[in-house]
């Protein structure tokens, strides 16, 4: 039976897997503040056969000023483009980065939402890989194109939602964000600071120990359970900025068997761009 990976895989696991015909590897890299960092570096070298996916044009989709910072692409136009690098509803799928998964994550959560299991982040990204004394390579991959059948899964939900359900004892809010932006200091990001009412905050960091993988699942599910109190994982929203560091904490509480959690995609660049909605400052 072939191996399967439905949330983190480890280095040297990917690497006896790295020639199979059925798995797909994906470059993640990425900056929020240079649009270039990432197609830049997988230029210089990458996991041997990994193709690149970049975050602006192939992870999100067009911007209004009223959507967020990296809104949903169209399902279809992604399937369509995964499926041009061999993605098949029976492939496994591993994403990788430099930045604590915060971007392979992102990947990893959009194949679910199409309806695919078997994808993994690759643990520790590719700092993992080379502290392995694994190699990388700078070749392009050959593709293999392959069919792939959408069959989306509810595990997004939009500021309708959101709006209708604060306050309320049926959805906590998770804000992966780093504590100060969440205080509304030090915002770089969005033309606003702040947080949603009612949010919590889960820095997606704390997730990952001092090497850079993230904790033990006992570690996470204990850590998460003392955040979520009452509230089960099927109530909880997670959110950051625009809708890329919420997916570490989604894959964490999976990691941790804390399943059923799901992603408002927009977040706080989406929520804060109107004005009328309301905003919280300081701790929760």
């Amino acid at each position: 039976m072939n191996a399967s990976y439905a949330t983190l895989i480890g280095a040297i696991d990917l690497a006896q897997h790295l020639r199979d015909a059925d798995w797909v590897v994906f470059d993640c890299r990425a900056d929020l503040v240079d649009p270039v960092f990432g197609q830049r570096a997988y230029d210089v070298a990458h996991v041997p056969g990994a193709f690149f996916i970049d975050l602006e044009t192939g992870l999100s989709g067009p911007k209004t000023g009223r959507n967020g910072r990296h809104p949903l692409p169209d399902p279809a136009s992604l399937a369509a483009r995964l499926a041009a690098c061999g993605v098949g509803n029976h492939s496994q799928v591993v994403a990788y980065d430099d930045a604590g998964g915060m971007f392979a994550a992102r990947l990893w959560w959009m194949l679910r939402w199409l309806g695919h299991h078997r994808v993994a982040v690759l643990d520790g990204g590719l700092q993992a890989w080379m502290a392995a004394g694994l190699a990388l390579d700078d070749e392009p991959p050959r593709a293999r194109p392959a069919t792939y059948t959408l069959a989306l899964r509810p595990d997004r939900v939009d500021t309708q939602y959101v709006q209708q359900h604060l306050g309320r004892r049926d959805m906590l809010l998770l804000d992966a964000r780093s504590p100060d932006r969440f205080r509304g200091e030090n915002e770089v990001l969005d033309p606003v600071g702040g947080h949603i009412p009612g949010a919590r905050n889960r820095f997606f960091r704390d997730n990952l120990d001092a090497r850079g993988c993230f904790k033990q699942a006992s570690v996470l599910r204990e850590e998460f359970a003392s955040l979520l109190g009452a509230y089960t994982p099927r109530q909880v929203v997670h959110q950051c900025g625009s809708g890329v560091t919420a997916c570490v904490n989604l894959l964490a509480m999976e990691a941790a068997g804390l399943t059923g959690s799901r992603l408002y995609a927009g977040s706080w660049s989406e929520w804060c761009a109107d004005p009328t909605r309301p905003v919280a400052r300081g701790p929760a």
